[in-house]
C-alpha cells in the first residue's frame, strides 16, 4: 500500500514520514521545497494550488492523508484560500486518480467556527470531505506538541524563565505528535468503525488540562515551579498588536489565534474518542513534555 501525504515538511507530516519509515510504508509527499534529508520518500514539488503536482501526489497510490494547512497568519483571508480552496483541489485530485480512501487532519478549532477565521476555514474544508464521497477520515486534533514544535516554543521558553502568561481559565486536551502520527497510519486501513466518522484524540487524560495544570507541568518539565498568571482577552490582543510589530509575518500571537485561545473548553469529547482496538494514546503528557524539553535543549531551541 502507498500512501500520499500534504504536509510532509511540516511538523506533524514529519512525525508521520518518521513512523512510516520505521514501517516501511511506502510514501509520497507534496512540499514546495524538497527536502535532501529524506531519501525514502517520493517527493513531488508543488503546493496545493498546482494541479499538475496534485495529479502526480495522487496517481497510483492508496490512501491520502491531508495534512498540510495553514495554521496562523496575520491575513485572516489566507486561511480561506490554503485550508478550503487547497483541500478541494486535492480532494478534486483524490477523486480523479480514482482513490477512495481520505484521511484528513483537521483541529479542534471546528467546533466553533465563530471564535476564528481559521476554525471557520477548518469546518469549511471538513464540509467539502464530508461530502466528497470518498471514504474519509476526520481528525480533529487538540493541543499537538513534541519534537520541531514552534507553536508551544514562547511557552516552553517562558516556563524556563519561571512565568508563563495563560488566557482566561479554561481546559483544553493535549497530544504529543508521536501519538497523533501513529493514529494517522492506524487509520489508513478503512475499517468500518472509522469510515465516515470524525475523531478528537487526546493523551487519555479524561477533562483534558487546566491552563494552569499545563503551565505546571511545563514547569515540571525543567524541574521548576512556574507562576501562571491569567490574562485578560483585551490584555491579549494588546500582546498580539505588540507581536505583529515586533515580528511582523511571523507573529506567533494573533487576533484570530486569541479568539480561540480564549474560549474555555478545548477538551476533546468521549463521544468522538477513537475505538481502542483502532489506537490508544502510548505517550503520558508529563513525560511527553520532558522528552520535549531535552530536543529542544539538544537543538539549541532553549
Amino acid at each position: 500500500m502507498t500512501v500520499a501525504i500534504t504536509g510532509g515538511t511540516g511538523f506533524v507530516g514529519q512525525a508521520v514520514l518518521d513512523v512510516m519509515a520505521e514501517k516501511g510504508i511506502p510514501v509520497r509527499a507534496l512540499a514546495r521545497t524538497v527536502p535532501t534529508d529524506r531519501n525514502e520518500v517520493e517527493w513531488i514539488a508543488g503546493s496545493l494550488s498546482d494541479r499538475d503536482a496534485l495529479g502526480s501526489l495522487t496517481k497510483g497510490v492508496d490512501v491520502v492523508i491531508h495534512i498540510a494547512g495553514l495554521t496562523n497568519t496575520p491575513d485572516p483571508a489566507q486561511f480561506e484560500i490554503a485550508n478550503v480552496t487547497g483541500t478541494a483541489a486535492l480532494i478534486d485530485a483524490t477523486k480523479a486518480a480514482d482513490i477512495k480512501r481520505f484521511i484528513f487532519v483537521s483541529s479542534l478549532s471546528a467546533r466553533k467556527p465563530d471564535l476564528s477565521a481559521y476554525g471557520a476555514s477548518k469546518l469549511a474544508a471538513e464540509k467539502l470531505v464530508e461530502a466528497s464521497g470518498l471514504e474519509w477520515t476526520i481528525v480533529r486534533p487538540p493541543g499537538v506538541y513534541g519534537p520541531r514544535d514552534v507553536d508551544y516554543l514562547d511557552m516552553f521558553k517562558a516556563a524556563r524563565l519561571g512565568v508563563v502568561p495563560l488566557p482566561p481559565g479554561g481546559a483544553s486536551s493535549m497530544i504529543h505528535v508521536d501519538d497523533l502520527a501513529s493514529l494517522l497510519i492506524a487509520l489508513v486501513s478503512p475499517s468500518p468503525k472509522i469510515r465516515r466518522k470524525v475523531f478528537e484524540p487526546d493523551d487519555g487524560r479524561e477533562g483534558g488540562w487546566s491552563h494552569k495544570e499545563m503551565a505546571a507541568a511545563i514547569g515540571d518539565a525543567f524541574g521548576r515551579r512556574v507562576l501562571a498568571p491569567h490574562l485578560p482577552k483585551s490584555v491579549l490582543l494588546g500582546a498580539a498588536k505588540i507581536d505583529r510589530l515586533i515580528r511582523r509575518d511571523k507573529a506567533k500571537l494573533t487576533a484570530d489565534r486569541v479568539g480561540y485561545m480564549c474560549h474555555p473548553n478545548w477538551v476533546s469529547r468521549s463521544d468522538r474518542a477513537i475505538p481502542p482496538e483502532v489506537w490508544m494514546p502510548a505517550i503520558a503528557t508529563p513525560e511527553g513534555l520532558k522528552s520535549t524539553v531535552d530536543w529542544y535543549r539538544q537543538k539549541g531551541w532553549l
